[in-house]
C-alpha cells in the first residue's frame, strides 16, 4: 500500500509491515475472514462510537474523578485501553473525514469545519470505510453527526451507508437552505415545508435527517442520544444474521449540551457529566444488545472521540488532564483521545496499549479483518494496527511519525517519545506579528508538555523538522499529493 507519510527508517517500516501482515493474516485465518477466506465465511461486525469534543480524562477508566461511566469502564476491563490514540485534527469535519477515508484530512482537502452555507463536502472519488466493507456484504448505518457536507451528494447514503439518521452538522449551527423535507416531517412553531426552503439562521436549532430528508425541525436535542441509541439497537437487531458496520458519531458533548430527563441533574460533574453518563448508558445498551443476540464474540467495538474538549472552566466543560490544551490546539489535549476497543476472545481483556495508534488506522485494519481490499490507486495514510489491538508480542506502532495538522499546515509532529511543535508567526489584528519558536517535548517524561527541551536536543529538532518539511510538501497548502474535495 503506497504511503507518502515520511518515515525515519525504511527497514523498520518493512519489518513492521511484515509483522502487521503476518498478524493480520493469522487473525483472518483464525476467524475465517481474509481475502483468501472460504466462501460463506462471515467477517466480523464493527461498531465505532465517536463522541464529539470529549476530553481525555472524561471517562472513569481514564481518570475522571466525578463522571461515572460504569459501562465504559467495564468495556475497558473486557477489552483494551489505548492511551496514545490520536485523531487527525482538533476540530470536527477533518477528524471525521480522516476516520472514514483512512487519510489525513488535508490529503482529501477537508482541513476545516464545514457550515450550513458550505457548498463542498467529501468527494465521491474517495472510498470510505463503509464502501470498502460493502464489498464484503456488510449492512451499514450511520447514526448521529455526519459533518462531511449536508447537500444530498455528500450525505452518508452517497458514501456507502445503507441508512442515515442524525444531525448533518454541529448542533450549534442552523437549518441549511434547500434541504429536502419529508411529507410527514415533524415541524415545530407552525412551520411548513415551504417555509424551510430558504433555511433558517437561528443558532442551536438544527434538523434531524433520515437518509436525505428532514424529519424533525427543530429537533429536541435532549432526545438525540436516546433516539440514536434506539436506532442503533434496531439496526443491530435487524442485521444480526449478517456482517454489519455501525458508525455512531454522537452529537454530544458538543455545545450546547443536552441530556434527557432521566440523566439531567444527576451527575456530580454538572450538565457535562449528565451528557457523558447518558452516552455511557448508550454504550451499555449496544453491548447488552450484542450479548442478548449472541454476537458479541463476532463484534469489534471501538469507543473514542473526534477531538478534545473546548477550553472552559467550571462543571460544564470537558477535561483533558493530564494533557495540555484542548479543542483547536495541537497540544496533546486537542488530539489524543480516550480510546477503548473490545472484542471478546480476540482483543485481550483488561489490557493497555501505549503505542501510537490513530483513527486513520481503522480503515486499513477493518479492511484486513474483513478481507476487503484497500485501494491501491491512491495514498492511504493509515496502517494496519491489528497487532496492537490483539496484543501481539512485541508489537510496535507502525507510525514512524504522526502529524498534528492545523488547517493546511503541520502544527506538530510526534516520533517515538519526541514531539516537536513547529515554530510559527502569529498575526492578530491591531498587533505586531509575534514569532513563536519551535518547541520540543519528551512525552514519556513530560506528558503535559510543560518543559521545552529544544535547546538541549538540536539533533532531534533537526530530524523532526525534516519530517515536517516532507509532510508539508506532500499534503500542505501546496502539497503535490492532495486530492480535491467534492464540490456542488
Amino acid at each position: 500500500m503506497p504511503s507518502a507519510t515520511p518515515r525515519v527508517s525504511v527497514s523498520r517500516r518493512g519489518f513492521l509491515g511484515a509483522l502487521a501482515g503476518t498478524a493480520g493474516a493469522f487473525a483472518a485465518q483464525r476467524l475465517g475472514l481474509g481475502g483468501e477466506g472460504r466462501s460463506g465465511d462471515r467477517p466480523p461486525n464493527f461498531v465505532v462510537v465517536f463522541t464529539d469534543d470529549q476530553g481525555y480524562q472524561d471517562v472513569g477508566c481514564f481518570g475522571s474523578p466525578l463522571i461515572k461511566t460504569p459501562r465504559l469502564d467495564r468495556m475497558a476491563a473486557e477489552g483494551r485501553r489505548f492511551t496514545s490514540f490520536y485523531v487527525a485534527a482538533s476540530v470536527c469535519t477533518p477528524s471525521r473525514a480522516a476516520l472514514l477515508t483512512g487519510c489525513y484530512p488535508q490529503r482529501v482537502s477537508l482541513p476545516g469545519v464545514l457550515f450550513p452555507r458550505s457548498n463542498v463536502g467529501l468527494s465521491d472519488k474517495e472510498t470510505t470505510l463503509a464502501e470498502l466493507l460493502k464489498t464484503r456484504g456488510y449492512a451499514t448505518a450511520c447514526i448521529g453527526k455526519w459533518h462531511l457536507g449536508h447537500l444530498p451528494q455528500f450525505l452518508p447514503t452517497r458514501h456507502g451507508f445503507d441508512s442515515y439518521l442524525g444531525v448533518p452538522y454541529s448542533n450549534d449551527m442552523w437549518l441549511a437552505s434547500n434541504m429536502a423535507v419529508a411529507k410527514d416531517a415533524r415541524l415545530g412553531k407552525g412551520l411548513t415545508p415551504e417555509a424551510l426552503k430558504p433555511g433558517i439562521r437561528k443558532r442551536n436549532e438544527v434538523p434531524l435527517v433520515r437518509n436525505e430528508e428532514v424529519i424533525d425541525y427543530p429537533v429536541d436535542q435532549s432526545t438525540l442520544t436516546r433516539r440514536y441509541t434506539e436506532e442503533a439497537v434496531r439496526f443491530i437487531t435487524a442485521n444480526k444474521d449478517k456482517p454489519f458496520f455501525l458508525y455512531l458519531p454522537h452529537t454530544m458533548p458538543h455545545v450546547p449540551l443536552f441530556a434527557s430527563g432521566k440523566f439531567k441533574d444527576t451527575s456530580k460533574r454538572g450538565l457535562y457529566g449528565d451528557v457523558i453518563e447518558e452516552i455511557d448508558w448508550s454504550v451499555g445498551q449496544i453491548l447488552d444488545t450484542l450479548k442478548k443476540l449472541g454476537i458479541e464474540g463476532e463484534t469489534c467495538v471501538v469507543f473514542t472521540s473526534d477531538n478534545g474538549p473546548w477550553l472552559s472552566k467550571g462543571k460544564n466543560g470537558g477535561c483533558a488532564l493530564p494533557l495540555r490544551g484542548g479543542k483547536f490546539t495541537v497540544y496533546e489535549g486537542g488530539m489524543r483521545e480516550p480510546c477503548i476497543m473490545r472484542w471478546p476472545g480476540r482483543i485481550p481483556a483488561g489490557t493497555e496499549c501505549s503505542e501510537i495508534a490513530a483513527s486513520i488506522d481503522l480503515l486499513p485494519t477493518f479492511a484486513k479483518l474483513a478481507g476487503a481490499k484497500v485501494p491501491t490507486d491512491r495514498v492511504i495514510d493509515g496502517e494496519n494496527i491489528w497487532p496492537l489491538m490483539s496484543g501481539a508480542a512485541g508489537a510496535k506502532t507502525p507510525h514512524e511519525a504522526y502529524f498534528y495538522l492545523r488547517g493546511n499546515a503541520v502544527g506538530a509532529v510526534r516520533s517515538g517519545d519526541w514531539k516537536l511543535h513547529v515554530g510559527r508567526t502569529v498575526r492578530r489584528k491591531g498587533k505586531a506579528p509575534q514569532t513563536v519558536p519551535s518547541q520540543l517535548y519528551n512525552l514519556r517524561e513530560d506528558i503535559s508538555e510543560k518543559k521545552d527541551v529544544a535547546a538541549a536536543h538540536p539533533d532531534v529538532v533537526k530530524r523532526l523538522e525534516a519530517l515536517v518539511a516532507k509532510c508539508d510538501a506532500d499534503i500542505g497548502r501546496n502539497g503535490k499529493n492532495r486530492r480535491p474535495c467534492g464540490k456542488a
